[in-house]
């Protein structure tokens, strides 16, 4: 049986945003381990959390996690699965859909 090296917290991060930024906390946590020179995600919940856009869900607007034993989205109270390639994919996506939610809050087109 291979044993997998023990997974540790890759990345904790919490930006508290700036009105003028679209407000709310992005919010990223990543575990894992790295094996041969290679990060390997075993884990991973990224949120874009923002209670004056939505109440529900703890203020969590969008969100990409693999909790659960899937890989799924959260927008706005709703959770769908969601394909998943690789977790730099994952976050691109996450990124770029904040951003058009907060573009869409200033009243610009992204």
């Amino acid at each position: 049986m291979v044993k997998l090296p023990k997974e540790t917290l890759l990345e904790q991060e919490r930006f508290e945003l700036k009105p003028k930024s679209g407000g709310g906390i992005l919010n990223y946590e990543v575990w894992g381990y790295v094996s041969m020179g290679k990060t390997v995600v075993t884990r991973y919940n990224l949120a874009y959390i923002n209670h004056a856009i939505h109440s529900g869900d703890n203020g969590r607007v969008l969100g990409f996690d693999n909790a659960h034993g899937y890989h799924h989205r959260h927008y706005l109270g709703e959770v769908e699965a969601v394909e998943f390639v690789t977790y730099e994919a994952t976050l691109e996506r996450f990124q770029q859909e904040w951003l058009t939610i907060v573009n869409q809050i200033r009243g610009k087109k992204s």
